[in-house]
């Protein structure tokens, strides 16, 4: 690929015939010649017809990015980025019915909520499940864990690791035990904003050319963004963000890697505005942090919110503070929502409930799984 400013016309597969004219023309960047017409370009240089379409169509094909794909290469498969079908399962199927499947391999996908709500557990959770392979929901990969706050939960981890028997028990045995989790899991800890754009555009790119990972984490995004930049400095801070989420979609894009970004949210300080409808829980009076230079950004938004009372999980044992994890936008789901907990071995989801079950449950109440209201 080349930059739209002055450019080497000798790396063109031009005739030498036709790069004398261009540059006896004085054009010199590759701007220059997609911006012209055919008819002016043979005026300014004096070059026939078809000698212009070749020029145009070597310039055109040198800035290019990505080379063209074909139908027959979507049909063998040779491209998974542009195949819908694939998601990154957060093992479990209640979850995964929320999400129709799934988290996507393009695109941000963002998970907000307070403090406590159990973001954290979510990311450690698709951590393990993109080692499955792609018949277990997984990528048969390894994910990369960007930490900008506190330091990376490896007890959780581990006490994750040893409960995946437990929670999915749908799996081969045998194929849990082979997989040597804790091996595939890259930890980064970036303590200011240099070292997080360091981090995404130089060394995560090569584990994924290497294919070492097909999952990026972030926890949590806002936290340098909030902590480096003043209240007067916002178009600064925009500035920032946006080069920093250029950079994730673009990895995303290129290696058809799901990128989950945690964040904090920001309290609403004037009461419930209809125009905040679309970017967060407006009955909670919560919003994710980071504006709307941020939501834009984002191409799958869900929320966490932890509930009073306590859940349990029938035969097997234990209760879980309820979650609530809603879907706030995304281009192929509908706004919907559905309760969860966390257990020892994981995150799981719980089934549906009446709306009425659902809102006892988020005021006071003590539901178990096996409950038969």
């Amino acid at each position: 690929m080349v930059c739209m400013g002055n450019m080497d016309w000798e790396q063109l597969e031009l005739n030498p015939r036709i790069i004398a004219a261009v540059k006896k023309a004085n054009v010199k960047s590759a701007r220059e010649i997609l911006s012209l017409s055919g008819p002016d370009l043979q005026r300014l240089t004096h070059l026939s017809k078809s000698d212009v379409q070749h020029l145009h169509i070597a310039v055109a094909v040198s800035y290019r990015r990505h080379s063209p794909v074909t139908a027959l290469q979507v049909h063998r498969g040779e491209c998974p980025s542009l195949e819908p079908g694939h998601k990154l399962s957060l093992a479990c199927p209640v979850l995964d019915a929320l999400l129709r499947g799934g988290v996507p391999l393009s695109g941000i996908t963002e998970l907000a909520g307070e403090s406590s709500a159990g973001k954290t557990q979510f990311g450690l959770q698709l951590c393990l499940s993109v080692q499955y392979p792609l018949a277990y929901g997984g990528l048969n990969s390894g994910a990369v864990y960007i930490c900008t706050e506190d330091s990376f939960p490896i007890k959780r981890l581990r006490q994750l690791i040893t409960q995946q028997a437990r929670l999915r028990p749908e799996l081969p045995q045998a194929l849990i035990r082979s997989i040597r989790f804790s091996d595939n899991i890259y930890i980064e800890h970036a303590a200011d904003l240099g070292a997080l754009q360091a981090c995404v555009s130089q060394r995560v790119p090569i584990l994924l050319s290497r294919g070492l990972v097909r999952l990026v984490v972030v926890d949590s995004v806002a936290a340098l963004f909030r902590s480096e930049f003043q209240a007067d400095e916002g178009i600064e801070r925009a500035r920032h963000m946006l080069a920093f989420a250029a950079t994730l979609h673009r990895l995303s894009h290129n290696y058809s890697t799901p990128v989950l970004c945690i964040n904090q949210v920001t309290d609403v300080m004037d009461g419930p505005d209809p125009a905040h409808c679309n970017f967060g829980l407006v009955d909670n009076k919560v919003l994710p942090a980071l504006g709307m230079a941020w939501a834009n950004q984002v191409m799958v938004r869900l929320m966490l919110l932890r509930l009073p009372g306590c859940v349990g999980i029938g035969e097997q044992g234990g209760t879980s503070a309820p979650r609530r994890l809603e879907v706030v936008f995304a281009p192929h789901l509908p706004r919907a929502s559905c309760l969860c907990g966390v257990w020892e071995e994981g995150v799981r989801g719980l089934p549906n409930r009446p709306r009425s079950v659902t809102k006892r449950l988020e005021t006071t109440g003590e539901l178990g799984l096996n409950d038969g209201t």
